[in-house]
């Protein structure tokens, strides 16, 4: 019997006599055994006299889109602002939702503890605002830089959240959560498109196009401190680091690869892949990184089954009207490069990429129609798909079980 995460619960499954699998996973790594002192121990490290003369401060959060553990970073780090004399109105706390639809308030409970968003202000970030933005130069890639005007007004600013892979950033975290989570629509876009390097890929961090230019952005906006976490499978503590945004990353992109790589042999036939259930799998959107990392180790030809519950639908507006009335991957593929980049329509393109090489099955919540209507392969239950996909292998196929796999770096050990 296997079992992988689905939303809020798990999906229970079994293979036919004979068939094998393989969990692609990194060996476990335990929790750090007191994380609220490894927070604190992370702020210790910070030169927090050097800010003793800012009036205020702007702290950029996760959406409810990242698992991050806000419930135990961010009181700590107020208690810290708090002790430089910033009463609590003039910390202000800017959800980074970036090209996602923006939270409406009565949300922001899902990403903020009680007690935080009873005692300081909270808006959520909108990407389309115009109004709301501030725009700071471009950057050596040309890439526009508009970022949250109420963010880059603040004395001191701060980015919150962890360091895992991401599958073209090669790593989120640092300065990400501000330079993508809090800017306009156009920086995102032509920062994003910048994927199409193939340099821009997972687990790459310092020759990636798509992350370099997001370091600029970073830096002209001025963010001061970052607050990141790693955690490991159960979304546990593992480390914590604090400081400047450049030295987290360069401390915490190894301490994360050891937590997520894992090597495989060769590639596997079928794999069965799951983001990690909520909020890894919220929407197609969000979903559609565990297709993405599960395609590095698949042949071409084989077959990936993602089983994502996507409670929330496509997660774009943009994506899910874009790729309606197109007919395959092909012409996704197709108007996708006729057009240019847009952020949206590139998960379309993204998932086409990978439909094109493999094939692939969706287990979700959502209805059939609406998701052929998005050129997704809809499958009954996640048993129908892995009969499906084993019906047409050879006996002695390579099987492979990624239950994680939105924050798995898998690579071929003899590549």
């Amino acid at each position: 019997m296997f079992r992988v995460p689905y939303g809020a619960r798990q999906l229970d499954f079994s293979l036919p006599a004979g068939v094998t699998a393989q969990v692609i996973a990194p060996p476990a790594t335990p929790a750090a055994p007191d994380p609220a002192g490894a927070v604190e121990a992370a702020l210790d490290g910070v030169d927090w006299a050097a800010f003793r003369d800012a009036r205020s401060a702007a702290i950029a959060i996760n959406d409810k889109t990242r698992p991050v553990p806000h419930a135990h970073l961010l009181p700590p780090l107020l208690r810290r602002l708090e002790g430089l004399g910033l009463p609590p109105a003039a910390i202000l706390l800017v959800i980074a939702a970036g090209a996602h639809p923006p939270m409406p308030p009565e949300e922001y409970s899902r990403v903020v503890p009680a007690d935080v968003l009873a005692r300081y202000p909270v808006l959520c970030h909108d990407c389309d605002d115009r109004a709301g933005l501030s725009y700071r130069g471009r950057t050596s890639r040309g890439t526009p830089i508009w970022v949250n005007r109420r963010f880059a007004a603040a004395d001191l600013r701060i980015v919150v959240g962890d360091i895992e892979p991401h599958q073209f950033q090669g790593f989120s975290g640092g300065v990400k959560s501000a330079a993508i989570g809090l800017a306009g629509r156009e920086t995102i876009s032509h920062n994003h498109a910048l994927m199409t390097d193939p340099r821009a890929r997972l687990g790459r961090y310092t020759n990636n196009p798509t992350r370099q230019d997001v370091e600029e952005i970073g830096q002209a906006i001025g963010v001061h401190l970052a607050l990141n976490a790693i955690l490991n499978e159960q979304r546990e503590i593992v480390h914590v680091l604090a400081g400047d945004p450049r030295a987290v990353m360069e401390a915490g992109v190894p301490l994360s690869r050891a937590v997520c790589q894992v090597a495989v042999a060769a590639p596997f036939d079928l794999v069965i892949a799951s983001p990690g259930g909520h909020p890894k799998d919220i929407n197609v959107y969000q979903a559609q990184k565990a297709l993405a990392h599960a395609s590095l180790v698949t042949r071409a030809g084989g077959t990936v089954i993602v089983a994502a519950a996507c409670p929330e639908g496509s997660g774009s507006q943009s994506y899910e009207s874009w790729v309606m009335g197109l007919r395959s991957h092909q012409e996704v593929i197709a108007r996708f490069e006729r057009e240019g980049f847009r952020v949206g329509p590139h998960k379309a393109y993204l998932i086409a990429r990978d439909a094109a090489r493999v094939r692939v099955f969706w287990v979700t919540d959502l209805a059939p129609d609406r998701m052929r209507a998005l050129l997704l392969d809809p499958a009954a239950s996640l048993e129908a798909a892995i009969a499906q996909a084993l019906s047409d292998l050879p006996p002695g196929a390579r099987v492979g079980l990624m239950p994680q796999a939105s924050s798995t770096i898998p690579y071929l050990a003899d590549i």
